[in-house]
């Protein structure tokens, strides 16, 4: 169920086993918008860096027909790439609540440096 985001525009939030789940059967493509430093030194695996501090739509990776969710560290940055999106006239409202913080507390894997 989609709700405002407190930065302009829809989101839906989906879980870390959401996200886990469409990352396994090829349905998600994530978009981690964290710096690079905090990428290097820990991240998801299978997500696409597209850094915050940087953001612009046209670096985004095209979803090939995946759904395009976004993530970072606690759930915020994911939200303001969001609404970056929508108001260039992107489609995209998902992104992954809690980030990668709440990835780990669910157990998922992570690659370290």
């Amino acid at each position: 169920m989609s709700e405002r985001n407190p930065f302009g525009g829809l989101v839906t939030h989906l879980t870390p086993a959401d996200v886990k789940a469409g990352l396994n059967n090829g349905t998600i493509l994530l978009v981690d918008v964290r710096e690079l430093n905090e990428v290097q030194a820990e991240r998801i695996p299978g997500a696409v860096n597209v850094p915050l501090s940087r953001f612009a739509v046209e670096p985004l990776p095209d979803p090939a027909g995946k759904r395009l969710v976004f993530s970072c560290r606690s759930g915020q940055r994911s939200q303001q790439a969001l609404a970056a999106a929508q108001r260039a006239g992107l489609p995209f409202e998902e992104h992954m609540q809690g980030g990668i913080l709440a990835w780990k507390s669910a157990g998922f894997d992570i690659e370290r440096g």
